[in-house]
């Protein structure tokens, strides 16, 4: 009986039912060793030796494992074909005890995949487990040794990563150009023209020989320059001064990788990056789809034959074009780009599984497809009065769709008519447009990513646990359930870490040791040394630090106020989700109140705690506003800020019914008298008078 460990419990029945009764597949459930969670682990002096534990989740199942590989003729290492799965590969051996072993590897779970793997076994690739050795001892140092300066000198819960630090920075960085922005007005003026074959918009490009652009040089600068050019142009002469026209190629882009499937799943079906992943992991594990952690754009002679004959089939021949694509910088972590692992129709997945195979299908497709044709055509118009100007119009016309048959695109069509040079062309209407210059847009998940990529930072298996770290921490928000905003206490994190230790958001340095990290995966660097190289100039910026930097003068604001309860000084305060009026005498005082200048925090009415008979006031947490007794601690009684819909709750009949948020900020709706009363409900109940 041969034994073939993997990662997920999800693969096991697949691969069995591959390999045939010689083969029993057991699953890790992730990763068997790592370091321990209440002390740094790592023996700084010691070269940086890592103390690894056995977690206590993996306890019972490894004590299990023991158990099925004791009469195992040979024990196969299958886990996932990046460094993680390398790393865990090795784990599975120390913990184990494997004596006979082989590491094989698949980027799709095929019947023809995964016995070729068996064919093919190899020793574990210490290379690459010590890439991924290196990235998580670096983390662990950055994270235990820069969080509990932040908890000293800011306030308790808050973390700092190499990585998450660097998107932070990017995410704040953003939102002070945009409040740094000062909009400025610009006109465009454009004419609706009447030729002998019919009419067509042209816009104003030219004055007198000078250009006239949008963006950092504007337009027409105000109304009064526009509402001149718009009356010259009403009596002026027009005339077609040349057509210009040429066939214009589209290419399609490349198979997915996982950042742009991200990118894409986000742009095209909302999903966010967390999400999407889940919904691969599932697709991988279901021998739906290659590996999906990959930044490679590689696709094997099987996969193109494999598109090539569903493409020629399906739309003919001259649809099929043979391509190969290249992945800028390093491609490190799989052997191809992400798609699917036969084009069959797929029955009894769930509807976001269909969504997310759908659209890597087609892309896969696509890209194997002939390019898209259209006919562009321009018209420059001159037009003659008190100024001589000079107006353009674009056209264009698909006239072969190619790839588009099946990975749809943006465009537009715009069909001008077909006018002759020198043709007189009459003015129906000018028209002249008001503009106003916009900031820059906030990031979403899916072009945070698309940064984070530019600046080489982060890798496949990375992206998501950094968007979700910041998120977790409150360190952003999301505007309109999609753009990324730092929070108050994630810009003052930022900002402290970008001032004393700018090394961390400083994205070159970032992307370097990335590089640093792909060099130990090649043999090309010891990761010791990659390590030491960092720590040395971390560890002394950080005890200068811890010298310089004090609480009160980073976090603390003086005010004028007493504090009601005992009669002391109140300060301005920071808290996890932001600032605060507290008593200066804290611990022996814990008054805390908002500040006074939020006029949201302030109640319209006083509003009375229906438990103790207290004040309530309007308090903030990660998951937004609401009133808290004031006579907290000893008094917890919380009151939904949106009130009482009026209807009593369906379940204890004595409760009414109020709005609440979720953790991940959905609204819902439970009784309150919580945790009395344990009513809740995605819907809104019916009142029992409706």
């Amino acid at each position: 009986m041969h034994i073939v460990l993997v990662e997920s419990p999800t693969k096991t029945k697949t691969l069995e039912k591959f390999l045939g009764k010689e083969y029993k597949v057991l699953a890790s459930g992730g990763h068997v060793r790592d370091l321990p969670k209440s002390k740094l682990g790592i023996d700084v002096d010691s070269d940086f030796e890592p103390q690894y534990v056995i977690p206590p989740r993996a306890r019972k199942n490894i004590k299990n494992l023991k158990e099925e590989i004791k009469n195992a003729d040979t024990v196969y290492l299958g886990t996932d074909p990046d460094r993680e799965g390398e790393a865990i590969s090795y784990h599975l051996l120390h913990v184990l005890g494997l004596k006979n072993y082989k590491r094989i590897t698949f980027n799709e779970i095929t019947k023809s995949a995964v016995e070729e793997a068996t064919k093919r076994p190899r020793d574990i690739d210490m290379n690459l487990v010590d890439a991924q050795q290196a990235r998580r001892v670096l983390d662990r140092l950055v994270g235990y040794k820069l969080s509990p300066f932040l908890w000293k000198k800011v306030t308790r819960g808050l973390s700092a990563g190499r990585v998450q630090s660097a998107a932070l920075w990017i995410v704040t960085e953003r939102e002070k150009e945009i409040e740094a922005f000062k909009s400025e007005e610009y006109w465009s003026i454009n004419a609706l023209l009447d030729s002998k074959e019919g009419s067509f918009q042209a816009e104003l490009k030219e004055r007198n020989g000078e250009k006239i652009e949008k963006g950092d040089v504007k337009g027409l600068p105000n109304k009064e320059d526009a509402q001149r050019t718009k009356k010259d142009l009403e009596k002026a002469g027009f005339t077609v001064k040349s057509i210009k026209q040429k066939e214009k190629k589209r290419s399609p882009l490349p198979p997915f990788t996982t950042s742009t499937m991200q990118q894409e799943a986000f742009k095209r079906l909302r999903f966010p990056s967390k999400v999407t992943m889940y919904i691969a992991q599932s697709l991988y594990e279901k021998g739906l789809i290659t590996y999906h952690r990959t930044d490679s754009l590689h696709l094997s002679k099987e996969a193109k034959d494999l598109a090539k004959e569903y493409i020629e089939r399906n739309y003919g021949k001259k649809y099929y074009k043979e391509r190969s694509f290249t992945a800028k910088g390093r491609s490190q972590e799989a052997h191809e780009a992400i798609r699917p692992t036969s084009l069959s129709e797929k029955q009894g997945l769930k509807r976001e599984e269909v969504k997310l195979y759908d659209l890597i299908k087609r892309r896969f497709l696509a890209s194997l497809m002939s390019e898209a044709v259209f006919y562009s055509t321009n018209i420059e118009v001159e037009a003659r009065n008190k100024n001589e100007y000079l107006l353009s119009a674009n056209g264009s016309i698909m006239q072969y769709d190619g790839f588009i048959k099946v990975y749809p695109i943006k465009f537009q069509e715009n069909e001008l008519p077909q006018v002759k040079e020198k043709e007189k062309l009459e003015a129906k209407e000018i028209m002249a447009n008001q503009h106003f210059t916009k900031p820059p847009a906030r990031f979403t998940e899916a072009t945070l990513i698309k940064e984070l990529e530019k600046h080489g930072i982060g890798r496949p298996s990375t992206y998501v646990p950094i968007l979700s770290r910041i998120d977790e921490k409150n360190y952003t928000e999301k505007v309109d359930k999609k753009y990324l905003k730092p929070t108050e206490i994630g810009r003052i994190v930022s900002d402290l870490l970008a001032n004393h230790f700018p090394f961390i958001t400083d994205l070159k340095f970032t992307a370097h040791m990335e590089e640093d990290l792909d060099k130990v995966a090649e043999g090309k660097r010891k990761w010791q040394n990659v390590i030491r190289d960092f720590y040395k100039d971390f560890i002394e910026t950080l005890q200068k630090k811890e010298k310089e930097l004090k609480k009160e003068d980073l976090m603390q604001e003086e005010t004028n106020e007493k504090c009601d309860k005992c009669g002391g000084e109140m300060i301005i305060r920071m808290g996890k989700y932001g600032k605060f009026m507290a008593c200066k005498s804290f611990p022996e005082c814990k008054n805390t109140k908002p500040l006074e200048e939020d006029e949201e925090d302030t109640p319209e009415e006083e509003i009375t705690c229906d438990k103790c008979n207290a004040k309530m006031q309007i308090k903030k947490s990660k998951f937004g506003k609401f009133y808290g007794c004031t006579n907290y601690p000893q008094c917890k009684n919380i009151k939904s800020l949106e009130g009482e819909l009026d209807i009593k709750c369906p379940d204890c009949k004595e409760g009414n019914v109020v709005k609440k948020k979720s953790r991940k900020g959905k609204d819902f709706y439970a009784c309150d008298r919580y945790p009395d009363c344990t009513f809740t409900s995605s819907k809104k109940p019916s009142s029992e008078d409706e």
